[in-house]
């Protein structure tokens, strides 16, 4: 197997020797983003949307943002990330659609070795990263290599995700975990604020 195919199947591999590895340009296009005025020239945005794996029209990301390769990644429709979103694509990260991220979400897909004679040959491993439709995940939240987060989630801020979580439930802490399911009760709850929202004469929905 090459290099490149280990990384992608979650064998120990070099990172060093990954050939045509778009370390350079995605830099590059991020640098570049990262220093523009993004809010009224989307060019940059657009330029580094090139870079990804799929990124619909509608995606929304405030700089600074990096990722190591960028081709991996996969934005569903309706994504927003605040400021300082950092992803380490080693291996695929993938979106669902409306998908909401508070600032500075770092998301790993890469690991290193429990052993320090085998992690001192430079040698790491990289796991897949998925995460389902309708997550909000909170401010300063770490996802760890191999997690998947199902569909209509809240992650915590702060939280430490290293193990998978299920569909519509709440979860926080470090390790992150499930503290309650989401209920019919929520959805009564935040739709009488929204018919409220929806009342107020200032308002045009």
């Amino acid at each position: 197997m090459t290099e490149r195919e280990r990384m992608l199947s979650g064998k120990l591999y070099n990172p060093y020797k990954v050939s045509d590895n778009p370390w350079a340009e995605i830099r590059a296009a991020c640098k570049k983003f990262n220093h523009s005025d993004f809010w009224n020239d989307s060019s940059a945005l657009e330029e580094l949307k090139r870079h990804f794996a799929k990124a619909a029209d509608d995606m929304v990301l405030t700089p600074p943002f990096y990722c190591d390769h960028g081709d991996k990644i996969y934005f569903g429709k309706h994504f927003y990330a605040n400021t300082g979103l950092t992803i380490l694509d080693e291996n695929e990260v993938v979106f669902g659609n409306d998908v909401f991220l508070g600032p500075h979400v770092s998301i790993y897909t890469a690991g290193h070795p429990i052993s320090a004679e085998v992690r001192n040959l430079e040698l790491e491993y990289a796991r897949a990263v998925k995460i389902g439709n309708s997550v909000w995940i909170g401010g300063n939240v770490v996802i760890n290599p191999g997690v998947t987060i199902g569909d209509d989630v809240v992650i915590g801020s702060g939280s430490v995700v290293t193990k998978d979580i299920p569909s519509h439930v709440i979860a926080a802490g470090i390790p992150c975990k499930v503290i309650r399911a989401i209920t019919e009760e929520d959805s009564i709850l935040w739709k009488k604020q929204l018919e409220d929202y929806k009342n107020d004469a200032d308002v045009e929905v």
